[in-house]
């Protein structure tokens, strides 16, 4: 198998081709990130409500479905494909997320799956423990959604 290396140093041979580090202390950064992420998605959500709110003289209380999802959606999404490769809470916790096979950019429909997963592995809190028992500490949306959350190198 040829190893060819990406901009970043991850290797398309895959897992076993990334660099010396590149997955050491992954799951507690990973955990501070979220915490970051909630705070701003949340701040960002509450921001827009009254925004509608205002704008709207009271009315979208009535029509408005919760904003939260929304928002992450585009939040996750654009930050992660965007040139930074990581939400403002991963950037602070030095981890980005790339593509698992090559190493490459996120592109944006992957980035909004892969947080929708993420949201919806919180309804089933025991799947969240498979990054224990995952070589790579790649938890069951990482897995699904074909990404890998490695150190900013």
């Amino acid at each position: 198998m040829a190893h060819i290396t990406t901009p970043r140093g991850l290797a398309s041979a895959g897992r076993a081709g990334l660099p010396a580090g590149a997955l050491d202390g992954v799951r507690r950064r990973r955990i501070a990130a979220v915490a970051l992420d909630i705070v701003v998605v949340s701040i960002l959500a509450f921001a827009l409500w009254l925004a509608l709110l205002v704008l709207t003289f009271g009315l979208s209380l009535a029509i408005l479905p919760p904003l939260f999802p929304f928002v992450a959606f585009f939040y996750n999404g654009l930050t992660v494909s965007g040139p930074s490769l990581a939400t403002p809470g991963m950037r602070l916790c030095g981890l980005e997320l790339r593509t698992d096979g090559a190493g490459a950019r996120v592109p944006f429909i992957v980035a909004a799956l892969h947080a929708v997963l993420f949201y919806f592995s919180w309804t089933v809190p025991p799947i969240l423990l498979v990054s224990l028992i995952a070589r790579d500490k790649r938890c069951l949306h990482d897995m699904l959604s074909g990404v890998i959350v490695v150190r900013r190198l």
